[in-house]
């Protein structure tokens, strides 16, 4: 049996070469994973999605009581493609300046790694507590691998005590994120010649219609900006990502797809942004195509959901996660994490983790080596606490 682990940077120099963009199967990272928890004597357990193609994996290490500490993260990342990198993006590359590049470095693989380079540590500790680890899918693409993964994992283990979600936060404890909503919009239309816009009906300018009202919406929300969270911006933000439809040039479009999606404070009413667009298309957009074509059609389905998370129901974490940090106060984020997920299970919750989030999804993304560091300092604070419980 193995006693001794690579080191954080070792552990994500193994991570990054695997290739998890959301689109690809994650299991051979996954199975990797799995593998080297094997070579300790560590039993894991996957979850994998319905059609076997992806996993999550879960796993404990120490006594089996209540109290423990969850240590999460996803393991998918964003795509490269068309991004100008300076060095090829599944080889960690450090460089003289302290950073350490490669796609996930930052978001968020430097947090599985320093977790997983802790596992003899954790072993050899005399812990009267178990750490947990819970790794995913598809939390890029909407946070569609923890829903199950946090399920399954509250049902197999003694109740946790709090869970930490690694994304990059400087090492930074945050304690309040928004609200997350995906949806995809269809307008269908009816094709025709483009010089005869009388007899068809476009779904690309009904869809551009959409967008405009989106904005509208967007400038009225931006002026019921809080002040009493320190989000930035501090108020709902919309985004249409994703705009595809039409055949031709000279064809009205038949069909045009909108991936669009919301972020809502916390606190701040999660379905107001789909309550509206849904009232805004069955009272006036939708007439208005039907009135051209009674074969036009707009339908909204939801791809994904992501809970909030509110200071005042994880201060149990944020404590123990400030006692490890050294830190001082606590954070509030506009992005939305699988954080939400877990707290929706009663279980408090923080997110904490090494990496600037600035770095998130960007060409040349990296994670300081100081960063790491920092995380490995709070893994180790986090051994002895549990062998003191």
């Amino acid at each position: 049996m193995r006693t001794q682990a690579p080191s954080s940077i070792e552990m994500l120099e193994r991570l990054v070469a695997f290739d998890t963009t959301s689109r690809n199967s994650n299991l051979e990272l996954i199975q990797s994973i799995q593998g080297y928890l094997d070579e300790f004597g560590v039993k894991s357990t996957l979850v994998p999605n319905a059609e076997g193609t992806k996993a999550n994996l879960f796993t404990s290490i120490g006594p089996e009581t209540e109290g423990g500490i969850v240590l999460s993260g996803h393991t998918d990342v964003v795509p490269v493609d068309g991004q100008p990198w300076d060095s090829d993006p599944w080889t960690l590359t450090p460089k003289a300046d302290g950073n350490l590049y490669a796609r996930g470095t930052c978001d968020m693989k430097g947090f599985i790694a320093a977790a997983l380079s802790h596992v003899p540590a954790f072993q050899r500790a005399k812990l009267k507590v178990p750490m947990h680890f819970a790794f995913s899918y598809d939390e890029e693409i909407g946070c569609l691998g923890a829903p199950a993964l946090a399920e399954k994992l509250v049902g197999a283990v003694p109740r946790p005590r709090a869970v930490i979600v690694g994304e990059p936060t400087m090492m930074g404890v945050v304690n309040a994120q928004n609200y997350g909503g995906g949806i995809v919009a269809t307008f269908t239309g009816f094709e025709a010649h483009s010089s005869m816009t009388h007899l068809g009906v476009s779904a690309v300018h009904f869809a551009g219609d959409f967008i405009h009202w989106l904005n509208e919406l967007q400038e009225e929300l931006a002026q019921r900006k809080r002040t009493d969270i320190d989000t930035v911006p501090g108020h709902t933000t919309i985004n249409v990502g994703i705009v595809t439809g039409g055949t031709a040039g000279n064809i009205l479009a038949r069909e045009c797809t909108l991936n669009w999606g919301y972020r809502t404070l916390p606190g701040d009413d999660p379905w107001e942004v789909q309550r509206r667009a849904e009232a805004y298309i069955a009272e006036l957009l939708l007439p208005r195509m039907k009135a051209k074509h009674p074969a036009a059609d707009i339908t909204l389905k939801r791809r994904s959901f992501v809970p909030g998370l509110l200071p005042q129901e994880n201060e149990e974490a944020a404590k123990l996660a400030l006692e490890w940090t050294g830190g001082n106060r606590t954070y509030a984020v506009p992005y939305a994490t699988e954080a939400g997920i877990f707290r929706s299970h009663g279980i408090p919750t923080v997110i904490c983790g090494p990496g600037d989030i600035s770095q998130a999804h960007q060409p040349n993304e990296f994670v300081a080596r100081s960063q790491m560091d920092a995380c490995d300092t709070f893994l180790g604070k986090l051994t002895r606490w549990a062998e003191t419980r």
